[in-house]
């Protein structure tokens, strides 16, 4: 009997909701706000609502006029590390902080307002700010977007605080917008990534289910007793290896796509039940692929579609290279040539199969997973990518 394996996180991270103030008063002030939500969106969370846009004069010094908002976010990150990202942010868009704690004209300018509920005293952060009850540019975009909530120690709705709030600053509402950022699991209810043996699927598939707290549905090759036989007679065992495959990849997925999980935010896989097809045509003989065919079909089509099927082509050398490097004594003796006709098979299929919504990304010169920037690229293509 296979055994099974737990498909969920393993460390479920705990999202929590934080109010960010932003400000700018340098430059092109409105695409500086812009540029620090899509920012915030990348690398601190999901941005869940964003106030108008206010103008005011500077406050506590002599400048040009601030563009304010506030932002809702969704976030995994602690408050030392969501700190760190903001301050990341502030820095990269051109910020410089100096040891003068005298007000500024800046290009960015981002705080933590509110935190969950939590009430934090450190050296480096005090939530709720201690100051904004006493700045209308804060309050009032605030309260557009979170009314209700309650000042954990005022015990007061941030609505009321506004009203209690003494700051005469005028305060003016434009008819500007910022676009909130669609994140992965608003936009997708299922991705499957795939790729040739090597491409980093399984790496990718992992690193998405725990930055946007995916359900996972990991393949269960370590299990399959055919797969080290496979590598050293494939003329005696590649047919009991493709049924086992193909059986256990239509239980796991009829199983884990039909179970909705409340707190997982959508469903992320490492692999699409189509890739037993594509690794039983190169195989099987003539005769032993028309009969797995059959059974495929009857199988392929209970299966729920992917919203997005990803795939990451690697080219043969780096493929090599991976699998060399992950150490698997039984795939040491893939030759280049059954990794190319692998990677035939995945093109033939991505060019028949015009109903799957398909996204290809060349990952070749990439090293996601211990390159941040590398893997928000793939990220930012995945989100930004229209069928």
């Amino acid at each position: 009997m296979t055994k099974r394996i737990d498909t969920q996180n393993k460390n479920l991270k705990i999202v929590r909701t934080t109010y960010i103030s932003l400000g700018s008063n340098e430059g092109d002030k409105l695409q500086n706000l812009q540029d620090a939500i899509n920012l915030i969106g990348e690398k601190v969370g999901a941005v869940k609502k964003i106030s108008s846009v206010y103008k005011t004069e500077a406050w506590g010094f002599e400048g040009e006029d601030f563009y304010n908002i506030c932002a809702k976010i969704s976030t995994n990150l602690n408050p030392e590390n969501l700190l760190n990202n903001l301050l990341s942010i502030e820095q990269k868009l051109g910020r410089k902080r100096t040891e003068d704690k005298q007000y500024a004209s800046r290009v960015i300018d981002l705080d933590i307002l509110l935190f969950d509920d939590e009430i934090i005293f450190a050296p480096n952060l005090i939530v709720p700010h201690p100051r904004m009850l006493e700045r209308k540019f804060v309050m009032v975009p605030l309260t557009e977007i979170a009314p209700n909530r309650k000042h954990p120690i005022e015990k007061q709705t941030i609505l009321m605080c506004l009203q209690n709030c003494d700051d005469k600053t005028v305060i003016e509402k434009l008819e500007l917008e910022i676009i909130r950022p669609i994140s992965l699991f608003e936009k997708y209810n299922y991705i499957a990534v795939e790729g040739n043996i090597g491409a980093g699927k399984t790496s990718l598939a992992n690193m998405i289910g725990d930055d946007y707290n995916a359900k996972l549905v990991l393949e269960r090759f370590a299990d399959n007793p055919f797969l080290p036989k496979y590598y050293e007679d494939m003329e005696r065992y590649a047919f009991p290896l493709e049924m086992s495959f193909l059986a256990d990849r239509y239980n796991q997925l009829s199983e884990d796509l039909a179970q909705f999980d409340l707190f997982k935010n959508f469903i992320v896989s490492d692999y699409y039940i189509f890739k037993s097809l594509i690794f039983a045509q190169v195989s099987l003989h003539k005769d032993e692929y028309a009969l797995y065919r059959k059974v495929f079909d009857v199988m392929y089509k209970e299966i729920t579609k992917p919203d997005l099927y990803v795939y990451l082509y690697q080219n043969t050398e780096r493929l090599l290279e991976n699998i060399k490097k992950r150490g698997r004594d039984y795939e040491q003796n893939i030759e280049p040539e059954y990794l190319e006709k692998i990677h035939a098979g995945y093109s033939t299929f991505i060019k028949s199969e015009t109903e799957l919504n398909t996204l290809v990304i060349d990952v070749s010169e990439m090293d996601f997973v211990n390159n941040s920037e590398d893997y928000r690229s793939i990220i930012n293509t995945i989100s930004e990518y229209k069928s």
